[in-house]
């Protein structure tokens, strides 16, 4: 039954009898009139509490002479217990259980040992005065007060009287209280209940709890697009890739929501046992990640679009480009098209127009001989059909479902189908998905994969492996476009002066220094890489069929017969096959 705090009805009235003291007499009922129940009953109703050790104290400590004293004028009592019981749903400050034990045992010390100097003290001069065995002076009960380190809570230690001393009542209590200073969250019930507690004297009493200060929550972000898109496509049941359910585009309507915004929210000040406030911090705000062409809502609950475009998440930001959208073919309905955004086509770019953006370029159908330049990805759904004039670059990734007869560039990678008699520029990986390369020249800076290279009746096929393959084939343009200006700027020179050689020559110098001053970046660039490392350089496919040439840095293998399957790589400075 220790460190068990019992109402009335717990108590067998025998006991009571053996607890009471001098002037606790009142009549005990039977316990056999009781009603059996009623101990049920009353354990339900009582309030819960978190349990924890006593307080050890040795033998000598002035509590346990004192708890004598009271055995040897009111009869037996259950030893002290000293007890830090939490109320339910409290917990333990800063510093645990080991800190607040601590603290315990010095103020109890303190408050013990003042109490048994003021015993003896008044025994010594009554002994002084009639020179004989003193009986126990008449004290009234005390109360002392313990409070936790986070002034939460506060425990009443109450001490017994002595002599003919009062027995601990309201009036004793509530004196106590007000000279504690506790003045929030006491339990008035209890104070009222207490005298009649037998177990009040020697135990720790949860007479009053403050209320913690809550802080406020943090504001997060619920992001309404992903921010980054998966390139992912189907694949059909012969294995070849379905280009069309690719999508680069993340359509937004202006004034539609692009993220959620959780407001903090503000902390709840807290108060202490001692009416003393307890500051709450308050939930700091989320980073909006506002960027261009968005906005938040009057309320501060949303980022919206501020125009209709494509979102995309550049940085640390979601912004808003503004997208082109074609409802039909690039044609003489639209002419060429030049957009500082992203361009969806729904129809085919006809043979002799130019598409350009500074973002991606979408086109659900087939491209001719044209030019296409897209400042991040490019996705043609149907295909490309060149006629060996067809221009294709994309800064990041194109993705087609088939390349014939094209100049095609890719600064990050290249999937396709296939590849027939293009020139192919890919500063990554050339993914050849479930189709062969067939004639033309593959150039990528890692590998080629491919389902076959080479055709049957042994057309002649390229495949370059190594370097930068888009910087340098740039390089080689920019300085042969230098040489024809320079002859350009010479012819020019001879002829007569007018005022049109004038600006001619004046646009021919200025290109020169475009020209010049790109080069030099560009040298830069190519002295910073490593180029030389080609060990990770690999050709893998089906079958490698005759008349096919691989290029590896400056080794040269010529395939003379049908390989399946082949994979090949430099090691030890020729080519071999794995």
């Amino acid at each position: 039954m220790k460190g068990e705090v019992f109402s009335m009805s717990f108590i067998d009235p025998i006991l009571r009898r053996i607890f009471r003291s001098k002037s606790d007499e009142q009549e005990i009922p039977d316990p056999q009139a009781q009603d059996s129940s009623a101990p049920q009953a009353a354990a339900s109703e009582a309030p819960k509490s978190v349990s924890v050790p006593a307080l050890k104290l040795p033998p000598e400590h002035a509590v346990f002479r004192l708890w004598e004293l009271r055995q040897q004028q009111a009869g037996w009592l259950p030893r002290p217990e000293l007890r830090l019981e939490m109320p339910q749903g409290a917990a333990l400050p800063e510093g645990g259980l080991d800190g607040e034990l601590s603290r315990l045992r010095s103020a109890v010390d303190a408050s013990a040992d003042r109490r048994l100097r003021q015993i003896q003290s008044a025994q010594k001069d009554a002994a002084a005065e009639e020179g004989q065995e003193p009986p126990p002076p008449d004290l009234d009960a005390s109360v002392t007060a313990f409070i936790s380190k986070d002034s939460l809570t506060a425990w009443l230690l109450i001490y017994p009287p002595s002599g003919q001393g009062r027995e601990v009542d309201g009036e004793i209590l509530n004196a106590a209280v007000k000279d504690q200073g506790l003045l929030f969250g006491v339990d008035e019930k209890l104070l009222e209940e207490l005298p009649r507690q037998p177990d009040r004297y020697f135990r720790l009493i949860p007479a009053a709890r403050g209320q913690a200060a809550v802080n406020g929550t943090d504001g997060h972000i619920v992001e309404l697009f992903p921010r980054s898109t998966e390139r992912k496509a189907s694949v059909g049941q012969n294995g070849q890739v379905d280009y069309t359910s690719l999508n680069f585009i993340n359509n937004v309507e202006e004034g539609a929501p692009i993220c959620k915004i959780i407001l903090p929210t503000a902390g709840v000040p807290g108060r202490t046992v001692r009416d003393k406030e307890l500051p709450a911090k308050d939930g700091r705000p989320a980073p909006v990640p506002k960027g261009r062409n968005t906005e938040i809502s009057e309320d501060g609950t949303t980022l919206v679009a501020a125009i209709s475009g494509h979102v995309e998440y550049s940085g640390r930001t979601f912004q808003v480009k503004p997208l082109m959208d074609i409802p039909g073919n690039v044609d003489f309905s639209s002419g060429n098209i030049n957009f500082l955004g992203d361009v969806h086509i729904h129809g085919d770019i006809r043979s002799g127009f130019s598409v350009r953006a500074t973002g991606s370029v979408t086109v659900d159908g087939v491209v001719e001989a044209c030019t296409v330049e897209a400042g991040t990805d490019l996705l043609i759904s149907g295909g490309v059909q060149g006629d060996s004039q067809a221009v294709i670059r994309a800064q990041k990734g194109v993705f087609a479902q088939y390349l014939e007869n094209a100049t095609v560039y890719a600064k990050e990678s290249l999937r396709t189908n296939c590849i027939i008699n293009c020139k192919v520029y890919c500063d990554g990986v050339v993914e050849v998905t479930k189709g062969p390369i067939i004639g033309g020249t593959v150039h990528a800076a890692r590998a080629v994969n491919a389902d076959s290279v080479g055709s049957r009746v042994e057309t002649r096929t390229d495949v370059i492996l190594g370097g930068q393959p888009c910087e340098d084939q740039e390089y080689e343009l920019l300085v042969q476009e230098s040489q024809e200006l320079e002859k350009e700027q010479k012819k020019t020179g001879r002829k007569p002066n007018s005022p049109d050689k004038l600006s001619k020559m004046s646009k021919l110098r200025m290109q020169l220094i475009v020209n010049q001053k790109k080069l030099e970046m560009l040298e830069k660039e190519r002295e910073s890489e490593d180029r030389e490392d080609f060990s990770r350089c690999r050709l893998s496919c089906g079958s490698v069929y005759p008349k096919t040439v691989l290029t590896i840095g400056t080794v040269i293998y010529r395939f003379d017969r049908k390989i399946t399957p082949c994979e090949a790589g430099l090691f030890d400075g020729e080519i071999r096959l794995i």
